[in-house]
């Protein structure tokens, strides 16, 4: 049992560290607030570089036995975990809602997508194949399989705590690795139910650690500069990502980077506008716009532009702000104060630029961080700034004349992890969604998560995939045997 826990809405939280399958508490402790109000509603314990190190240490000293363990055996664990999140769910939900402040029919999507991804690791465990093939020469057998990478150090983001979580180590633990998992310090009790369930489940002691910390960047910088770490998988902005890359290359560090994006949400002039519309506000309004994927800038080409922004301004302005717990909410608080004055800032950077403001453009008076859902209009200049990730409720509008120029403005960036494309011709849809030179591209759709997909991006937003085929292999190091037989077939 954890040595310390809170009851929020009747759910018992852990609120220590989990190292070497035991809930560890120390002195330091942090907030956590609920954005919707500001008010704190638990304070975790807080490790520092000794705590981290010894989940490293406990990871280190499983790795072996837990790779070793046979694939059905593994998946068959992971299966028990499943069903256990399951029975779990309206803790999962309601303490997302409390400590995100997204509304609640988000956080039971989440639960819902989360829970998918896990079960897909857990079908993928026992079908990890490798190859048999003569040598180009003859005279030997090439015989390839895998190997789990080694302990890996999981550092997941505050937008979505479970999800991200969920992804990451379903995959690692699938593959046979040890996990360090280090919560974001906004989001730390969904992440703490999650760790919870994998003790419960019977995970071995060291198999999975929880790391909650306030010192983030000395406690990255010592398990990163740590010999025994052979992977690390962050989602994250650019920025940080790229200071774990530099952490991670004098060890040659295994990384998998999914940061920030740039999302070109383009609409060209055959597009059906009524799906296009709702499909934007989805996209763009999810969890308060405060998603890598959401869609940071809308191209449209002028023919329709003027009806799918009438009708955008409209949809936009029926959206219901508040508390995610209250019945009927669709669009909750951002994270923080410190984000919501980011977002003014950024509003203000738009607006001296000579952006219309077509649609709210204020913080929400009262308590809480709440800002109105915003649409913007831009005129033909366009300026560095309107590449950056808002990570806001604030639509930005932009117009372009034809196809070709639309293609260009949505490539125009240093960014590459998801973009949108609206067209009723699927010849056009599959030409100009090729030459977006983005990771995943949704065509006709806003949403497109799925567990049988590979995520992520090109350019500055990140490195590798998670989830689909290709997702369990980031884990897994490919491994070579060259088997020498002689001319009658023996072994040599």
């Amino acid at each position: 049992m954890a040595q310390r826990s809170a009851t929020l809405r009747g759910h018992e939280i852990p609120l220590d560290l989990l190292i070497g399958g035991e809930w560890v508490s120390a002195d330091g402790r942090y907030a956590v607030t609920n954005p919707a109000d500001g008010s704190v509603i638990a304070e975790p314990t807080s490790g520092g570089v000794e705590h981290a190190l010894r989940a490293l240490d406990a990871a280190a000293s499983v790795q072996a036995e837990w790779a070793d363990w046979a694939p059905r055996a593994r998946a068959d664990l992971m299966h028990r975990a499943h069903r256990l999140l399951l029975e779990r769910e309206a803790a999962f939900v309601e303490t997302m809602t409390l400590e995100s402040g997204k509304p609640l029919a988000e956080s039971k999507g989440e639960f819902a997508l989360s829970a998918a991804f896990f079960l897909w690791f857990a079908e993928q465990v026992a079908h990890l194949h490798g190859s048999y093939a003569d040598g180009s020469n003859g005279g030997y057998r090439i015989i390839v399989g895998h190997r789990p990478v080694g302990p890996c150090y999981l550092v997941t983001p505050w937008n979505f705590p479970l999800l991200m979580s969920a992804r990451k180590a379903g995959a690692a633990l699938g593959a046979g690795c040890t996990v360090i998992m280090k919560t974001a310090r906004d989001t730390p009790l969904t992440q703490a139910l999650f760790a919870q369930v994998l003790h419960d489940a019977g995970f071995p002691a060291g198999v999975v650690n929880l790391i909650h910390t306030r010192e983030t960047g000395d406690v990255s910088a010592a398990i990163m500069a740590d010999a025994r770490l052979r992977k690390v998988s962050f989602t994250g902005s650019t920025g940080v990502g790229s200071q774990l890359l530099g952490q991670a290359a004098p060890g040659i560090v295994n990384a998998a980077m999914e940061l920030g994006g740039d999302g070109p949400f383009v609409v060209l002039d055959d597009a059906d506008v009524d799906l296009a519309v709702r499909e934007a506000v989805a996209c763009k309004f999810r969890n308060a716009g405060q998603a890598c994927v959401a869609a940071n800038r809308i191209i449209l080409h002028r023919d329709i532009a003027e009806e799918f922004t009438e009708k955008f301004v409209a949809a936009a302005s029926r959206l219901r702000v508040g508390d995610g717990f209250a019945e009927g909410t669709e669009v909750g608080p951002v994270i923080s104060d410190g984000q919501r004055r980011r977002v003014v800032e950024l509003l203000d950077r738009f607006v001296g630029a000579g952006a219309e403001v077509l649609l709210g453009g204020r913080p929400v008076d009262g308590p809480g961080y709440f800002f109105e859902p915003t649409v913007l209009r831009l005129g033909r200049e366009r300026y560095d700034f309107c590449n950056e990730e808002m990570f806001a409720p604030v639509a930005a509008l932009y117009t372009v004349d034809s196809t070709a120029e639309a293609l260009a403005f949505a490539n125009d960036t240093s960014y590459g992890l998801a973009a949108y494309l609206f067209t009723r011709d699927i010849s056009r849809a599959i030409v100009i969604g090729e030459r977006l030179e983005f990771g995943m591209v949704g065509i006709n759709r806003g949403i497109m998560s799925d567990p049988a997909a590979p995520f992520g991006g090109t350019k500055k937003s990140g490195l590798g995939r998670e989830a689909g085929q290709e997702g369990v292999y980031e884990f897994l190091e490919p491994h070579y045997l060259a088997l020498t037989v002689d001319e009658k077939g023996a072994l040599a």
